[in-house]
């Protein structure tokens, strides 16, 4: 049996090989530096070939298949993600499973995007092919001008041949860095144009921390017969018994069935009491103009509303309409249940 002994040492330390070896911040600092001035370059040189390409997305019919080998590839399937994400159907395809069968996934309704930093990737061959074959538009992610790859594209978005942050010069850092950018740039500069919104991102993206931060008080609040309201010129006892039937702690007054005048809430009650109380109409307790939201507001932007004015319901009302017409009502614990806080 292997027994597999460590130091458990609070004090213990990993020690370099080489003792005159020590760790710097000035290494982490030339590379972050060196990267950045990377992507300002690539900001400045870019040229109406973004435009081209960002219209023969917009234009196809199809899906855009990104398509990268090695690092590369890692870089494209967070790009397709990216785009898939914001409103551009898309999807990764590896090249070397391309020539397996996967080219089957790539329809003529299509376009490619392929990133190659030398442009010269021996797996990239017949996928690049079966696009030209098909008339497939290609959109080439590349820093060499003079490659096949920029040669075989429609369209070649070149990124500034600055050396790569490994010291040996070799792993792919400083052209990954400005690859995953300009797919950022693309996905973004797409999502603008398709005037794409908090609402189109909700749909998208429904799990999670994102998910709750996206959704609306028209989804979790309470409508119809769950809306504790009375008419005008009922008496307070009857509208204290829908008060108290509904566990909101408030009623709505309104007229004309909807249109929302006035709120009853606990504090009205206590203020008012007297012996007429029970006897008195509606509209000499309630509050004139309540706090009120709109459906489509998001749930956060309602819920930091009701702590910023200390209340614990809120009525909804359409934002097609004039504000008074009530579509529902949203208590505290309803934020609670949707795990938002």
């Amino acid at each position: 049996m292997t027994v597999l002994a460590f130091n458990s040492s609070a004090n213990s330390k990993i020690q370099p090989s080489n003792p005159e070896q020590q760790f710097t911040l000035e290494e982490a600092q030339r590379v972050l530096n060196l990267e950045a001035n990377a992507l300002q370059s690539l900001a400045t040189t870019l040229d109406e070939n973004f435009l081209k390409a960002c219209q023969i997305i917009v234009d196809t019919k199809g899906r855009v298949v990104v398509s990268g080998m090695g690092k590369s590839g890692h870089i494209a399937r967070k790009i397709a993600a990216t785009f898939s994400s914001t409103g551009t159907p898309s999807l990764f395809v590896h090249p070397a499973e391309a020539s397996h069968g996967d080219l089957g996934m790539i329809s003529p309704n299509d376009v490619l995007i392929v990133l190659s930093s030398s442009g010269e990737t021996t797996e990239l061959s017949n996928l690049l092919a079966y696009a030209q074959r098909r008339l497939i538009p290609i959109i080439a992610i590349t820093q060499k001008k003079e490659s096949t790859l920029a040669e075989t594209s429609t369209i070649t978005l070149l990124l500034p041949s600055i050396e790569e942050a490994c010291p040996l010069g070799l792993a792919p850092t400083t052209s990954t860095t400005m690859m995953l950018a300009l797919g950022d740039a693309l996905a973004t500069t797409l999502l603008n144009f398709r005037s794409f919104s908090p609402e189109d991102f909700g749909l998208f993206h429904p799990g999670g921390k994102l998910g709750q931060r996206l959704i609306r008080v028209s989804q979790i609040m309470h409508k119809n017969e769950k809306i504790p309201t009375v008419p005008m010129g009922t008496p307070m006892d009857q509208a204290i018994l829908i008060m108290t039937s509904h566990g909101f702690g408030c009623v709505g007054v309104v007229e004309n069935s909807d249109r929302l005048i006035g709120v009853i809430t606990d504090g009205d009650l206590r203020r008012h009491m007297n012996t007429h109380l029970l006897s008195s109409p509606v509209e000499e307790i309630m509050t004139n103009h309540p706090y009120t939201i709109h459906a489509g507001a998001l749930a956060e932007e309602a819920l930091a509303f009701m702590n910023e004015k200390k209340i614990t319901a809120l009525f909804v009302v359409d934002s097609k309409k004039e504000k008074e017409h009530i579509v529902g009502i949203v208590h505290v614990h309803d934020f609670l249940r949707a795990n938002i806080s």
